[in-house]
């Protein structure tokens, strides 16, 4: 691990597809970090030092490292939703998205303990939500997809027929906003290899 140059703080296969199609060489170190112990007022903020906690957690182990931490958060009229906790709560998210927009905010983090450096800021996502019926909710839950996923739906999976427009990034709401990320990752000197730089 001494020899790795980027850890991805998450066990998300979304991010680490993102990055692994960039062009990306990383490892995986999933953060375990207790999540209901960070909350702030804004989803933004929220977002933001979630990703945060996650790369610091990591850090810890591998100073020498760059680490990258990410979270994701959907907000609707400045409720937020989180991963559903059964399939009544799934449901109660997708009605309450059916036909109506909202936001997803990802945040991530980028440390490096021993050069100390701690990048982080949080991406915002407007998406629109097709009119659903109550069978195409029971269908998309019979699906098992929405259990793991914050808002209860992926935009990259069996639910991307849902969406019916978004403004701002894509890849933000799959779960890492790659154009800024990919920046982030330049200005330290970790896309070089891809650049030719």
């Amino acid at each position: 691990m001494k020899q790795l140059r980027l850890i991805l703080a998450s066990a998300s296969p979304r991010r680490q597809n993102l990055l692994e199609q960039a062009g990306f060489l990383f490892s995986v170190v999933p953060s375990r970090i207790d999540e209901a112990g960070i909350s702030h007022a804004s989803p933004e903020k929220n977002a933001r030092m979630l990703a945060e906690a996650k790369a610091r957690a990591v850090a810890r182990d591998y100073p020498d490292c760059w680490v990258l931490g990410a979270d994701t958060i959907v907000a609707i009229s400045n409720q937020i939703l989180g991963k559903p906790t059964s399939g009544q709560d799934a449901s109660r998210m997708l009605t309450l998205l059916s036909g109506r927009s909202h936001r997803v905010y990802t945040g991530y983090a980028l440390l490096n303990n021993s050069q100390n450096y701690l990048f982080s800021e949080s991406v915002c996502t407007s998406v629109q939500f097709k009119t659903l019926t109550p069978g195409e909710i029971e269908w998309y839950l019979a699906t098992d997809e929405p259990f793991d996923k914050a808002g209860a739906y992926a935009i990259q999976g069996k639910g991307a027929w849902m969406v019916s427009r978004i403004n701002g990034s894509y890849t933000n709401v799959v779960g890492l906003p790659m154009c800024e990320v990919v920046h982030t990752l330049a200005k330290v000197g970790l896309a070089d290899r891809l650049f030719g730089k």
